[in-house]
């Protein structure tokens, strides 16, 4: 297992996670992760990020697919790979119908269908075998719709990419979009990963890799997993509890919360429903007081270094091939790649 790191949605902040972030290139952390939602893209903030570091892996945590065509995803994928000497990770995601529709105004769709005929583009345009040709249900390229003019032509990038394939990670967290990960993707982002529940997606994992006629090992699982270290472990835990609160109880509606479900999923189904039923009733707080110190202690890691390090021994013994650490202090790093 490799160590990442997630700088999160830091394009405004980079003056204070620099440091950080030079701090892993020098000690060997393996990748940063930038993030995107409706604030700062992530395509900025590794271009910088590419600019000051060495060896360090630039992965896109995730660039959200119904925000860019295909074809622009390739062409940004390829330039900031050329621009860092071959060290992007390239993280996909669809992001959630209260973004894509609420902030980018296009429909959300079918999601399965979508990724599948986006990835297969964003690979062709990158190996440039040949001009640039697709006919699926979500993309035609060229375009020949109704009100097409009929002058497009199918195109070759006339940038080289440093490689013929880039490394392609999608987040996914319902069991279809598990399975799909493990057939077409390099590497799979989950979200609320606990490697003592692994085998809440096993059977997915191995349904999509058998379609590949791939073996497991192959695809690289890359949980971000949240830190807050300190001597008191209760307080370190509520320093984490509202962000859980976030997304099971208010990212998504009350009868679609894609994180709720998953919470559920894992066998905490009484907690989701009421974190949940107070966040979405405007009682935050009460919402974040209602996580499960189980929950947070399986997904997270808290308390003073020497419990985080007891604590990686379930993380080396999972399936996880990278785990991305979401932290601001050195100290984190040092420590736990040196248990490493």
């Amino acid at each position: 297992m490799q160590l990442g790191l997630n700088i999160g949605y830091s394009g405004a902040a980079m003056s204070a996670v620099l440091p950080l972030v030079e701090h892993a290139d020098r000690i060997g952390i393996d990748s940063v992760w930038a993030a995107e939602a409706y604030g700062s893209d992530a395509v900025t903030v590794l271009s910088y990020v590419a600019a000051r570091t060495e060896r360090i892996k630039l992965g896109s945590g995730i660039l959200q697919m119904p925000a860019r065509t295909p074809a622009n995803t390739a062409m940004t994928a390829m330039t900031l790979d050329a621009l860092s000497g071959g060290r992007l990770l390239l993280g996909l995601g669809l992001s959630g119908p209260q973004v894509v529709e609420g902030w980018h105004g296009v429909a959300y769709g079918r999601p399965l269908g979508r990724t599948r005929e986006y990835v297969e583009i964003v690979r062709k345009a990158v190996a440039r075998d040949e001009p640039l040709t697709y006919r699926g249900e979500h993309y035609r390229i060229p375009y020949d719709g109704d009100d097409a003019t009929g002058l497009g032509k199918p195109l070759k990038s006339i940038l080289h990419p440093v490689r013929s394939a880039i490394p392609i990670y999608l987040a996914a967290i319902g069991p279809k979009n598990v399975a799909l990960t493990a057939e077409i993707a390099d590497g799979w982002l989950p979200i609320f990963y606990s490697p003592e529940r692994e085998h809440i997606y096993a059977d997915y994992l191995q349904e999509g890799c058998a379609r590949a006629g791939r073996d497991p090992a192959e695809l690289d699982i890359a949980p971000t997993v949240y830190v807050a270290m300190g001597d008191d472990v209760d307080a370190c835990r509520d320093q984490l509890r509202p962000f859980f609160a976030l997304y099971i109880g208010g990212m998504g509606a009350r009868d679609r919360n894609f994180y709720a479900d998953l919470a559920r999923r894992y066998g905490f189904e009484a907690a989701a429903d009421r974190i949940q039923d107070l966040y979405l009733d405007g009682r935050k707080d009460e919402a974040a007081a209602a996580v499960p110190d189980e929950l947070v202690d399986e997904m997270a890691l808290v308390g003073p270094l020497e419990r985080m390090v007891d604590r990686l021994q379930a993380w080396k013994d999972s399936r996880v091939g990278t785990l991305v650490l979401g932290t601001h202090q050195p100290e984190v790093l040092t420590a736990l790649q040196e248990a490493l």
